[in-house]
């Protein structure tokens, strides 16, 4: 089988015997092929398994690339690297003159003038001999699949000191303010310095003392496991199905928890404290984002390239258009319509208000007249002068007794 997985075409003598030479290791009376390592091969194996991909077959019958690439068990780089390569690094100290082969600009000879880091001089260090750069500390850094993308390699664990010791400077001068504090009080016992003393280390604890005692309605704080637990309904609200407790009335749904049509019928939904789960779907700018969604959805399937989660503002303002046109069209379509058919003067009725004579707006009276709840109705005015002749007279006896006196 071996001789399949060569590259060079076989002569028909060279595969018969090939094959034959396959049979006899199936049968057990020719000795099984040995690999790079000298591990025998089952002859059993398929073809399939014994060919290596293009990119890793070295041309010889081997299972290693069926195996997992043996991963490097330690880093590359020991504690005295920090376990990462010395990166800006440079070694020891600089030249005191320019070396040939080194770099025009800095001195340095680990790397060339044209891949300097370094500010360029109005004159190198080739020309003037001053101011050389040390040498850069170079490593060959051949890292695996996943040191590459460790975001942790190379971090040195001693910078969390300093936020350790930037804490506990904080909590010194806490400590000293209470203590000073304490001065300002004057003479207290030796228990209630203690306690003053110690308020800061103990502010966590009186914390987690009272969490019990401000826990939210309907949801529990374990101070232990500092876990959050929400209960199914705050225990204060009514449930659902207590609403009404008529067969006939609302379905309630205990699988979902839900009831979606009004239990109290009687009772118009402003009024009842619960008004059915479809409630929520009809109020508020619940009906405005479904038209503005139905809108989305119908511009897709017409082809354009709108979607309501991706780009909201650029169906907002799509659907604000399209309104407006379509006010538009339908303002038109009814001149157009009163234009060749006529009847606008039936459109133009008079209000509710002046057809029956009465109002929905209540009004409540005291025995003397005083309006107690509501708005009373308003006066209605004549286009007419009212009382011009009484107005006429009142004026005239004022004159008259001006004279007069």
């Amino acid at each position: 089988m071996s001789g399949l997985l060569q590259q060079n075409r076989l002569s028909k003598e060279e595969y018969r015997k090939q094959k034959d030479l396959d049979a006899a290791r199936k049968a057990g009376t020719a000795p099984a092929e040995v690999d790079d390592e000298g591990n025998e091969i089952n002859p059993h194996t398929p073809q399939f398994m014994l060919k290596a991909p293009w990119y890793v077959d070295t041309g010889k019958v081997s299972l290693k690339h069926q195996r997992a690439p043996e991963k490097r068990k330690a880093s590359k780089f020991g504690v005295e690297d920090n376990h990462w390569y010395a990166r800006g690094q440079r070694a020891g100290p600089a030249a005191t003159k320019y070396r040939k082969g080194a770099c025009e600009n800095c001195g340095a000879m680990t790397h060339k003038t044209k891949d300097c880091m370094e500010r360029p001089r109005k004159k190198g260090a080739k020309w003037t001999g001053q101011n050389i750069q040390a040498d850069e500390i170079i490593q060959n850094v051949e890292l695996d699949w996943d040191e590459k993308r460790d975001r942790w390699n190379g971090y040195d664990s001693r910078e969390h000191d300093k936020v350790i010791e930037e804490y506990e400077k904080i909590e010194e001068a806490r400590r000293e303010k209470k203590a000073t504090e304490l001065d300002k009080q004057g003479p207290t016992t030796t228990s209630e310095a203690k306690k003053i003393a110690r308020l800061s280390d103990d502010e966590d604890d009186d914390e987690d003392k009272y969490a019990d005692q401000a826990d939210m309605p309907g949801q529990h704080v374990n101070t232990k496991t500092r876990t959050t637990i929400r209960n199914l309904r705050i225990r204060e609200d009514t449930a659902k199905y207590l609403y009404n407790l008529d067969t006939e009335s609302a379905y309630y749904d205990p699988k979902s928890r839900s009831m979606r049509e009004n239990p109290l019928k009687d009772k118009s939904s402003d009024d009842a404290e619960f008004a059915g789960d479809n409630f929520v779907r009809y109020s508020g700018e619940t009906p405005n984002m479904a038209k503005v969604q139905l809108f989305a959805w119908q511009a897709s399937e017409r082809g354009n390239e709108v979607h309501l989660q991706a780009n909201p503002t650029q169906v907002a303002i799509l659907h604000k258009e399209y309104e407006s046109k379509k006010d538009k069209v339908r303002d038109n379509t009814q001149k157009n319509i009163l234009a060749k058919y006529g009847g606008e003067e039936h459109l133009e009725a008079p209000p509710k208000e002046l057809l029956l004579a009465q109002t929905e707006n209540y009004v409540e009276y005291s025995r003397t007249g005083r309006v107690i709840k509501g708005q009373e109705r308003s006066k209605a005015r004549s286009k007419y002068e009212e009382d011009a002749a009484g107005i006429e007279a009142q004026q005239a006896s004022e004159q008259y007794s001006r004279g007069k006196v």
